[in-house]
């Protein structure tokens, strides 16, 4: 079965070569700060569609549809809480990450704690940043690519053919090129998510072919007997598989505020902004964005489960690890990280495919080239210059570019293996449970709680890695059942424990080790940590610089809208 014409190909092809030649002409790397960070010069719509772009990557717009495919809307609660995680970190982080002047979330935790913070959290950062935010971009396009290549193609071809279209002008440009092909990448993409959910509702017959489709389904293992209400409900029982109403409440923040708040990933977008109000503005545009999400990127996911829920997709000519080595995909149930592109390939006209294809690819490689590009700012201000600190301008540009072509080969090797862990979104959900709840603790408190001091910091740090470990670990041994054999044993209690909860079990943890060890020790220097540590004071100046201005420019009458605007569109979906 030919999957692309000569057209869709040729339009792919184009649009690759103008991507990397706008982003080798939007280049920046005069200096440092010009390199890592864009001069600091991004006006709000740039920072804004850059954070969205860099956020609804490939993995994510994968991620949506497949798990809208396997367990309904649900997954929309990741996009829409997003929203609050960013009024918060609008209001209460960004002035201290501005005003400080740093190039990195490490660098910050030293400001208000101390060195040994820093490292560990740029260490882990980079982990996270290969196996995570890079790898799994990588993964995407080679899910949706190899299918049209010829039988026999290697995944690492594949792969690293990927990988050096977006890294062509992530090394030569910096932050500069990344940013503004990500806002061409975005538009994009949002174009082709709204064609493609037009033809698959097209398909369907509209909402009501939706809904009917979704109550003639009820018996099929899918759906499990649920009503199109339930199916289209994103608050679930407390006893659900997925997405219980108590993990939305206490786990989803919490990997929410990492994203947006900690990661150096996101946060390079906001550091880049000219002035505080075009950051804060930029946050909240990108919040407003994440909003028709649902529309446009999770209910085609729940199209491909009326429409091909049986479908044989050995057409794709897709292999996933069985128990007896690799084996051909033929029901798309079987694989749901291919709803995207089964939806691609059997609903999208010759042209438009191609067109839809390379906002596909658009995504994948802004993805990429946002994670090489703030995962080598890391490298290069957290640990090559503090090790020579008399570099100039020069060779600390030179470090990063050098630091980029190591981070593409790193993950251009590992996104293979995310074939192993069944659900894209799943895998990349689970991962960040697991490492972030530290770090969300020791930013948090640091903010709020002058008494926090370096020791409790790095032994939080410290403590909440070990038990990441020894729950990953005991996960692990369940699938390959080493352990869970007595269903009344400790462990394996502890291992049906959702990740959502376990998440919130972790915060707590990390966050009582943090408290107990800085009040045993000496508290830091009021004059070290003044200019990191939120007080009432702060409101109060930040009322005073607001006064004249017009409401909308004012951020908080402009989030106090967006919140509105959130609950409307959250409020169809319950």
């Amino acid at each position: 079965m030919q999957l692309l014409t000569n057209w869709d190909v040729g339009i792919m092809l184009t649009y690759a070569v103008l991507i990397i030649g706008y982003g080798l002409y939007r280049a920046k790397r005069k200096d440092s700060e010009e390199y890592f960070l864009g001069g600091r010069s991004m006006i709000w719509p740039v920072v804004g569609i850059s954070l969205f772009a860099a956020n609804i990557s490939s993995s994510t717009l994968v991620g949506l549809a497949s798990d809208a495919f396997m367990t309904d809307v649900h997954v929309y609660n990741y996009e829409w809480a997003a929203v609050i995680i960013l009024i918060f970190f609008a209001v209460f982080f960004m002035p201290f990450y501005l005003r400080s002047k740093v190039y990195t979330m490490p660098e910050f935790l030293e400001r208000r704690y101390d060195a040994r913070s820093r490292y560990y959290f740029s260490f882990v950062t980079l982990i996270a940043n290969i196996i995570v935010d890079a790898a799994a971009g990588l993964y995407v396009g080679l899910l949706v690519l190899k299918p049209m290549l010829p039988e026999g193609w290697p995944t690492w071809v594949v792969v690293v053919i990927l990988a050096t279209a977006a890294a062509a002008y992530t090394i030569p440009g910096g932050l500069s090129s990344v940013i503004h092909t990500e806002v061409i990448q975005a538009v994009l993409l949002i174009i082709g998510s709204i064609i493609l959910t037009y033809f698959a509702f097209s398909e369907l017959g509209g909402w009501e072919g939706l809904i009917s489709g979704l109550e003639g389904m009820k018996d099929h293992s899918i759906v499990n007997g649920q009503t199109p209400d339930e199916i289209l409900s994103m608050v679930r029982p407390a006893s659900d598989e997925y997405m219980p109403w108590t993990g939305l409440l206490i786990g989803v923040p919490i990997l929410g505020f990492y994203f947006w708040a900690t990661n150096q990933f996101m946060v390079q977008r906001v550091l880049g902004a000219k002035d505080l109000n075009h950051g804060r503005w930029g946050a909240l545009f990108a919040g407003l964005l994440k909003l028709p999400v649902i529309f446009i990127m999770v209910l085609p996911g729940l199209a491909a489960l009326v429409l091909y829920n049986d479908l044989d997709i050995s057409f794709l000519n897709y292999y996933t690890q069985g128990d007896a080595g690799p084996e051909l995909c033929t029901n798309l149930a079987d694989c749901p990280n291919q709803t995207y592109p089964v939806l691609l390939f059997k609903l999208l006209p010759t042209g438009m495919l191609g067109l839809v294809l390379a906002s596909l690819l658009a995504a994948m490689m802004s993805s990429a080239s946002a994670t090489f590009n703030s995962a080598s700012t890391l490298i290069t201000m957290d640990f090559i210059t503090k090790f020579r600190p008399n570099m100039t301008n020069d060779q600390i540009v030179r470090t990063g570019q050098i630091a980029t072509a190591v981070l593409v080969v790193l993950a251009a090797a590992w996104a293979p293996q995310i074939e192993n862990f069944g659900s894209l979104f799943a895998y990349l959900q689970r991962v960040i449970a697991y490492t972030c709840p530290p770090v969300v603790a020791v930013f948090i408190l640091g903010l709020f709680w002058k008494r926090g001091n370096g020791n409790g910091a790095i032994a939080g740090l410290l403590s909440g890695f070990a038990v990441a470990i020894f729950l990953l670990v005991l996960e692990a041994s369940a699938e390959e059942g080493v352990i869970g054999g007595d269903p009344n044993s400790l462990m394996t209690a502890m291992n049906q424990i959702h990740f959502l909860h376990k998440a919130g079990i972790l915060l707590v943890i990390c966050a009582a080790i943090q408290i107990g060890v800085s009040l045993a020790t000496p508290p830091q220097k009021p004059e070290e940590i003044q200019d990191y540590v939120w007080t009432p004071e702060v409101f109060k100046e930040d009322t005073e610089s607001l006064k004249g201005l017009p409401w909308y420019q004012n951020y908080r009458i402009l989030s106090i809208l967006l919140l509105v605007v959130t609950v409307i569109v959250v409020g169809m979906f319950i």
